[in-house]
């Protein structure tokens, strides 16, 4: 029996390094994959003092690993070197055209090292180029696809591999991965159509803010001066009096004003930070009249569409159901998700848990319901995905509708009242002048 010295990854994509017995080098791999490891490199130790001599002198550990990464290891070696800081730098939309690819080429009858070697030709974003060179590394080491996917938590998460799992077991991986890309595509799609409806408000709510700014510190007080030179301190208007103050108070109290704000954004983020306190604001995301609407409805269409592609793709219910909550942002929806997995776990019905959730309207609860009874409880979540997907667009649709128009007159009932209360004592100055002048 040989001794091999490996380095290894474990599920958190830590490294790990040791030494264990085995037949050979096959067996070595399975070893480590068994003890939950991903091996990066392995060769085996010549000398059974070869491991004491690399922990007593640093040289030696180096020739060690030196001989782990060199010629020892033949056409076999696999090594993984990405560093930490682009570990999750690799962007949605590389993601996504590496799942495309790679399902074409699986396809295609083309094994995954091939596809790999493939991929590799073609020019993409270094973080992506580094997972493909410890994906094919690790695959020529002996690991499954799935297993290479967990040394990169940051970039593929428990969904993605999850399925790619079930596609290995199944022999379908070219259609789960055309899933995985479908999936990804309308994630991204919904997720930029709101950030898209979100830019032109912010940027006219920013607009209102700075003009109004502006001529609280800048003009107001010059129109002050000129009232009191000419006026001589006589009445001025209601409205034009509660401007100057709203000046004055800018101008005097701004750092105090700047510090308040920042003290409230902070009392926000620590409270988010408390497991009652984020339960509490994500069950107010879901009830705030306009915006409510279109959170619950992104959240339904997320866990239909995540559940039914799950169980497509062969993964039991029970499994499902858990990465389904992990991958769910919202507390409320999270909590409803996990009574549904503990009434599954008990051999019940989903339906119940959902309709007592709150979240999920009657009409997904039917639809859930039907699911189970026919058996085709993947093809009903993906429709039920499928409508919300739709509601989404529209509710995105009808909110920047009315927000537009709502941000364009609160702008020019800002500004127009502040010059209404510069221009009503011009009035009165401009009726004095010509009484004099007469």
């Amino acid at each position: 029996m040989a001794k091999f010295q490996y380095i290894a990854r474990d599920s958190a994509g830590q490294e790990q390094r040791g030494t264990i017995d085995a037949n050979d080098r096959a067996s070595a791999i399975q070893a480590i994959r068994a003890s939950g490891l991903f091996p990066s490199a392995i060769g085996e130790v010549k000398g059974a003092a070869a491991p004491a001599a690399a922990k007593k002198d640093p040289k030696s550990a180096k020739g060690a690993k030196s001989a782990a990464k060199g010629g020892g290891l033949g056409s076999k070696q696999i090594n993984i070197r990405m560093p930490k800081f682009l570990m999750g730098r690799v962007k949605p939309k590389d993601l996504m055209g590496f799942t495309r690819q790679l399902a074409t080429l699986v396809n295609a009858g083309l094994p995954l090292m091939k596809c790999m070697e493939v991929m590799k030709k073609q020019k993409m974003s270094p973080a992506m180029m580094d997972c493909l060179n410890g994906l094919g590394e690790n695959i020529a080491g002996g690991a499954t696809f799935s297993e290479s996917l967990t040394a990169y938590p940051k970039v593929f998460d428990n969904l993605y591999v999850n399925m790619v799992k079930a596609g290995e077991a199944g022999g379908v991986l070219e259609v789960v991965l055309t899933r995985l890309a479908e999936f990804a595509e309308k994630a991204q799609k919904i997720k930029n159509k709101v950030k898209g409806a979100m830019i032109y408000p912010a940027v006219v709510l920013t607009a209102a803010i700075g003009i109004t700014a502006f001529l609280l510190v800048t003009v107001i007080p010059k129109f002050q001066q000129v009232f009191n030179d000419i006026l001589g301190g006589q009445q001025l208007p209601a409205i034009t009096e509660f401007v100057m103050k709203l000046s004055d108070g800018v101008q005097h109290n701004g750092l105090q004003i700047l510090v308040g704000f920042a003290a409230l954004v902070v009392i926000y983020k620590v409270f988010g930070k408390t497991k009652w306190g984020a339960y509490q604001l994500d069950k107010l995301r879901l009830s705030v009249p306009v915006t409510g609407t279109l959170v619950r409805r992104t959240a339904i269409a997320q866990f239909s569409r995540t559940l039914g592609t799950l169980l497509s793709s062969g993964v039991p219910i029970l499994q499902a159901l858990v990465i389904v909550r992990d991958t769910t942002a919202n507390l409320v929806v999270r909590r409803a998700i996990q009574s549904v997995h503990d009434s599954v776990k008990e051999g019940e019905s989903m339906t119940d848990p959902l309709a007592a959730s709150g979240v999920f309207p009657p009409m997904v609860v039917s639809m859930v319901q039907v699911g189970e009874e026919t058996g085709q409880l993947p093809d009903m979540l993906t429709r039920v995905a499928n409508t919300y997907d739709d509601e989404v667009d529209n509710a995105v649709a009808g909110l920047t509708a009315a927000i537009e128009p709502a941000l364009i007159i609160f702008l020019a009932v800002v500004v127009g009242t502040i010059v209404i209360a510069m221009f009503l004592p011009m009035i009165k100055i401009i009726s004095s002048v010509s009484g004099a002048g007469a």
